[in-house]
């Protein structure tokens, strides 16, 4: 487990992680998590006194990382840019995977095509599509968006090139 105080910071224009709000972690510190990993990899511990697991940490230039802290963690810290946090975290070498949905898994044995497309995609990619159903407020939402997601990965795409589709679609 490694112990150090680090500052949010975030992004401005910066390709994909444009916006992003972040703190970094030096080379250092993620080979003593995780020796001789230069891919992403996920971590656990305590961001302050709040507990996360299978938390990612993402590659930069010069063999640094990034811990990525999501409008929703930064609200639980109650945290800002340019504030100081405490992180106590480990590298987590077996991470909780996302409960894939009953309902979900029924539509999938449904559509074969869109079966092995999911299967094929990295697990974390498979949580955005499970994150998006459950993250529905109302069961009309969340069937909607399944029967999207199911019509998408009968077409190969993924979660991104899904999402990009349906907004051009609903500025159309």
């Amino acid at each position: 487990m490694i112990r150090f105080n680090a500052t949010i910071k975030k992004y401005g224009q910066q390709g994909e992680k444009t916006g992003w709000t972040f703190v970094e972690i030096p080379e250092s510190l993620a080979q003593q998590l995780y020796p001789g990993n230069k891919k992403s990899f996920r971590v656990k511990g305590t961001l302050d006194a709040l507990p996360i697991v299978a938390q990612a940490l993402i590659p930069i230039s010069g063999g640094d990382f990034i811990l990525p802290l999501k409008a929703e963690l930064r609200k639980l810290l109650g945290k800002r840019m340019g504030e100081s946090i405490l992180l106590k975290i480990t590298w987590d070498s077996n991470p909780d995977p996302v409960p894939m949905p009953e309902d979900f898994a029924t539509c999938l044995e449904d559509e074969p095509t869109a079966s092995e497309n999911f299967k094929k995609l990295p697990r974390s990619h498979q949580h955005y599509y499970i994150r998006w159903f459950n993250s529905a407020k109302t069961e009309p939402t969340r069937v909607k968006r399944m029967a999207q997601a199911i019509i998408a990965l009968s077409k190969g795409k993924h979660y991104g090139e899904m999402i990009r589709e349906l907004k051009k679609e609903s500025e159309a």
